[in-house]
């Protein structure tokens, strides 16, 4: 039996989840995403390394980090993760960027810290005190293992992802994202793949699930939604939505209204 329980407040979305035989494709957030698994042996592919994370293990993603997931057997897993988005860690943190090198982390008070911000919102408790409990979560956070080395971008991906955020409504012309950087199809698509390690395909379909997502909090549309980020119909969107978030976007949108 599989449960993905979704409540968001102003300013994060707090996910309560329970799973035995689900599997998630690989696929990342624009987020930041910190979770604690409560019970059971939660796995998955992080940028292509094998994770594990045990009873009480705290799991660290970074903004578009390419990850899988499922449980280690059929006794199942449960788990808690919360997703915040850079623009507020930064503004929390004064500016600075938090990246996380350790994927896991077995820290009491981090993971107490996640588990009562995850409880607060899933109870739809006041503002305020969610707020006071994120910074508290975010200071905590930003004393973990992180990477200190600045981050280089490459030009030629964030060129290419930004192509492909301005096309969400569209298919992906891969010709004409090849041409525009002076390569052939399959010279772009290893090119990417290598980068990033992800297809471009997968990458712009992910991003058109992400977008639809958050154009359901904001609209509560599943079919304006469908519409906006040219899926063929609702059961297009729906399987993808599943695939990367456990629900399909119309659950999804039920669970915000609740």
């Amino acid at each position: 039996m599989e449960q993905f329980n979704y409540r968001k407040s102003a300013e994060i979305l707090a996910l309560s989840a329970s799973m035995t035989d689900f599997t998630y494709k690989k696929h990342c957030h624009e987020e930041y995403a910190v979770g604690v698994t409560l019970r059971g042996i939660q796995q998955y592919t992080l940028d292509g390394s094998f994770q594990a994370s045990h009873r009480n293990g705290v799991m660290l993603f970074n903004p578009e980090q390419l990850h899988d997931g499922s449980s280690y057997d059929r006794a199942g897993i449960d788990y808690v993760m919360l997703y915040i988005k850079p623009a507020l860690m930064a503004e929390i943190l004064g500016k600075q960027e938090l990246r996380f090198a350790a994927p896991i982390v077995y820290d009491r008070e981090l993971a107490q810290s996640i588990c009562n911000l995850s409880h607060a919102v899933q109870s739809g408790a006041d503002e305020s005190l969610g707020s006071e409990m994120l910074i508290q979560l975010v200071s905590l956070l930003s004393h973990t293992e992180i990477q200190t080395a600045q981050r280089i971008d490459n030009a030629f991906v964030a060129k290419a992802k930004e192509m492909m955020y301005f096309s969400l409504d569209h298919v992906l012309k891969l010709d004409d994202l090849a041409r525009e950087f002076n390569r052939s199809k399959y010279q772009f698509i290893r090119e990417f793949k290598a980068h990033t390690g992800t297809s471009p395909y997968q990458f712009f379909l992910n991003c058109k699930v992400e977008h639809a997502r958050q154009f359901i909090e904001k609209n509560k549309d599943i079919y304006a939604a469908v519409a906006e980020f040219g899926f063929t119909d609702l059961t297009h969107l729906n399987r993808h939505f599943k695939s990367v978030y456990g629900i399909t976007a119309h659950e999804y949108m039920l669970h915000l209204q609740n």
